[in-house]
């Protein structure tokens, strides 16, 4: 079989209804507590991603053959759990004078998803997310600990990515595979999967800051891994431009158009858009052990999705 080719709307179809009961549920657990027109929650409401995290989860409890009712509690909490830790991350941080409630606000959605998955029957869910929770925090700490620093190497930039991104798309398809019963190999081959598409998905998102955004998170002090290969292959000229976008914060002394025009004549975003493919790859290998379905040309068809993004 050839690897799928569904588009990600035809990919998020498969779980169509299980996302619709999903939203239910997480609409109960976001007012249930909390001020009905909280104006934190709003906003963080109107900046979501949509809802991957829980897709992956729900497609990958598909492949294994799982269609019980544990499913749905456990992707509301992988929800509850990634909006814990944006909320943290400073992602209303245009609103400092209510920081104090978004805090809070993480901190109730944090019991929430803890909550939730107490209440299974298999410890190692609770223990899974747990984990993942901790690798999180360490990431985030990690990248606050060297924002700004150009410093930073390649390795450095993909362990934090692994930690605060990809960690959790790793724990969903283990969630599912936990459900399924999959056996341990195929239970790490979903694992190492998930972890694949979220390290693909974030190299497509750094490359999008340059293709899309004119290098805003770089202006935000933020390392991507464009700027890391354009470090190591401009030399000096490299160095010099991506440090004093960091050291600005901003566009000042190095404008938006020269740093995207210095990635784009050293081969950066090339190299980067070869790094996103190959774990794209690496991600559709670790399905070869399942049996051919809609849900593995789906899973399979994912990462060609992400990699689509940035065309």
């Amino acid at each position: 079989m050839i690897a799928g080719t569904m588009a990600l709307r035809d990919i998020l179809a498969l779980v169509e209804g299980e996302l619709a009961a999903v939203e239910v549920l997480l609409e109960e657990q976001h007012c249930s507590g909390l001020p009905p027109h909280d104006d934190v929650l709003h906003r963080f409401r109107e900046r979501g991603e949509g809802r991957l995290r829980p897709a992956l989860l729900l497609l990958g409890c598909g492949l294994t053959g799982y269609h019980g009712d544990r499913a749905t509690p456990l992707a509301v909490a992988v929800e509850l759990l990634h909006t814990f830790t944006r909320l943290h991350d400073g992602i209303l941080a245009e609103v400092p004078r209510r920081a104090d409630l978004t805090v809070l606000v993480g901190d109730f959605f944090q019991v929430k998803w803890v909550s939730i998955a107490l209440s299974q029957e298999d410890v190692r869910i609770p223990r899974l997310l747990q984990d993942v929770t901790l690798r999180i925090l360490e990431g985030l700490l990690l990248d606050r600990v060297r924002c700004g620093d150009p410093d930073v190497s390649e390795a450095d930039h993909l362990e934090i990515v692994r930690r605060r991104t990809a960690g959790l798309f790793s724990a969903c398809l283990r969630i599912g595979a936990i459900l399924g019963q999959v056996g341990e190999k195929r239970e790490n081959a979903l694992a190492s999967y998930g972890l694949n598409v979220g390290m693909c998905l974030q190299v497509v998102d750094d490359i999008l800051d340059f293709t899309a955004r004119g290098a805003s998170s770089l202006g935000d002090g933020r390392i991507t891994l464009p700027a890391v290969y354009l470090m190591r292959h401009a030399g000096a000229r490299g160095i010099e431009a991506v440090s004093t976008i960091l050291q600005d914060r901003g566009f000042d002394h190095v404008s938006r158009e020269e740093i995207v025009s210095l990635v784009r004549e050293h081969g950066a975003l090339d190299q980067a858009t070869a790094a996103a493919e190959r774990y794209a790859e690496s991600a559709r290998q670790d399905l070869g052990t399942f049996a051919w379905s809609s849900y593995r040309e789906a899973l399979e068809s994912l990462p060609q999705a992400i990699l689509s993004h940035h065309h």
